[in-house]
């Protein structure tokens, strides 16, 4: 991997987490959802990267998640926001706004 490659890479990781605490704002969701729609957006590709961060978001009492039975086999996880998992979100938006306007300030 060359040296841009790497710093996109880099870039993409620092911001999992507040992509999936963004993603589980709204509704609760299975893990194979999440990882669907990190995919589609290309921040993520492979599970091995999801359920560690699922984990320590959960260790972080950020998220949550509830047993529902499945109809296509055994009960799932689905994960959603708790209120410091809220709270943290809300931190972290403003901080990606922060970043967001300084980063657009350079271009001017």
């Amino acid at each position: 991997m060359d040296y841009l490659e790497n710093i996109q890479a880099q870039m993409r990781k620092g911001i999992l987490e507040f992509a999936i605490l963004a993603l589980i704002e709204e509704t609760e969701m299975y893990a194979s959802d999440i990882l669907k729609k990190l995919r589609a957006t290309e921040l993520i590709v492979v599970e091995g990267t999801l359920y560690p961060l699922l984990s320590r978001l959960k260790r972080q009492e950020l998220v949550e998640y509830v047993w529902k039975e499945s109809k296509s086999g055994p009960p799932r996880k689905y994960y959603k926001l708790t209120s410091k998992g809220r709270e943290a979100l809300e931190s972290l938006k403003d901080t990606w706004k922060s970043l967001y306007t300084s980063i657009n300030s350079l271009n001017t």
